[in-house]
């Protein structure tokens, strides 16, 4: 039993042995036993298992508030719902990704699972290691500080500007390099064909395993901006750990949900970068005033209501097309081949 006490980077061995525990239990769950066979997952469903990793999360910021204090309570939430809404970015990355695929509802849910498998062993191994950095070497928060400002600033200038995959160096070094078939081939990455010139059986990669290795890839730009920007929260490596992983188990049920409903959300991405530049920059204003840092309850606050601002304001830009969509769907259009003047902005 003393074993289980043992210190581990700042917490007893029993408390990452319990969320490690958790974890594999929802993956088991989810990903072998609710979803073992490829479906197309349906809004009810994508909404209710939305719903139920948002509330373990919070949850389990209950326990943190409970085992660790207030302050460490309050800095597990902020960074779970910074990471959360970067995390619903990110699916609009990979919308692009299975449309410039075409791949059908039905194969995106293999993708999706062998994804969050990479992006929850990707993302443990960078938090270890910033989180060893910042420990050897406490000015780097400064340099993660500065990132997050001028990144956010980058994303105001860019607007709405789309992810072309087309033009992504990866892509275009596979294309050139491997054999791609032109066609998906059911779930499979790789297959076995004949070449119509040699007669010869040839390995062929499919454009299901070209589209994983683009939302990896993805994941990959993702964590550059959502790992500083939740160390620029908490230093604490469980903290970071526990809040970056519980936003991410629940990304898959949550692309379901909204990726019919992204074009939608016009204004998140600029809300997603004033976030960005306040986690950075309050770093600077701590410092400017004399404080230790800002008060975590402010950081909460402050980033819900940006986001929230981001969300409702969408909503409300975007209500008439929803209307047009819901009358198109009844057949009762007004006007023949009206269109929302937000309509195709991501």
């Amino acid at each position: 039993m003393e074993l289980l006490f043992i210190d581990a980077m700042g917490k007893p061995l029993w408390m990452w042995l319990g969320f490690l525990a958790l974890v594999l239990v929802l993956l088991v769950l989810d990903l072998g036993v609710l979803n073992r066979k490829n479906h197309d997952i349906g809004m009810r469903q994508s909404l209710l298992l939305s719903a139920f990793y948002i509330s373990l999360g919070i949850a389990f910021g209950g326990f943190i508030w409970w085992e660790l204090g207030p302050e460490a309570g309050m800095q597990y939430l902020t960074g779970f719902v910074v990471e959360k809404s970067l995390a619903m970015d990110n699916i609009f990355v990979i919308a692009m990704i299975f449309g410039y695929f075409a791949i059908p509802k039905q194969f995106q849910h293999r993708v999706l699972v062998y994804g969050i498998l990479g992006v929850v062993i990707l993302r443990g191994i960078m938090i270890a290691a910033g989180a060893a950095i910042v420990q050897e070497y406490e000015w780097v928060l400064y340099l993660f500080a500065a990132f997050l400002v001028f990144t956010g600033i980058r994303m105001l200038m860019a607007g709405d500007e789309e992810y072309d995959v087309s033009a992504n160096p990866v892509f275009k070094f596979m294309s050139k390099r491997f054999r791609v078939t032109p066609e998906l081939h059911g779930e499979k990455f790789i297959v076995r064909r004949t070449d119509p010139l040699t007669m010869k059986r040839q390995t062929w990669i499919t454009p299901l395993l070209l589209a994983l290795i683009m939302v990896e890839l993805a994941d990959v730009i993702f964590a550059v901006d959502s790992i500083p920007a939740i160390f620029a929260i908490t230093t604490d490596p469980y903290l970071v750990f526990t809040s970056n992983i519980f936003a991410i188990l629940g990304l898959r049920a949550l692309y379901f949900a909204l990726a019919s409903l992204i074009h939608r959300f016009i204004y998140l991405k600029y809300a997603l970068s004033l976030v960005l530049v306040f986690i950075g920059g309050k770093i600077f204003v701590a410092d400017a005033l004399g404080l230790a840092k800002i008060p975590p309850m402010w950081s909460l606050s402050i980033t819900l209501g940006i986001l929230l601002a981001g969300i409702f304001s969408s909503l409300w830009k975007t209500r008439h097309e929803h209307r047009q969509a819901a009358s198109m769907k009844d057949g009762k259009l007004s006007r023949p081949g009206a269109i929302s003047e937000t309509a195709g902005k991501v």
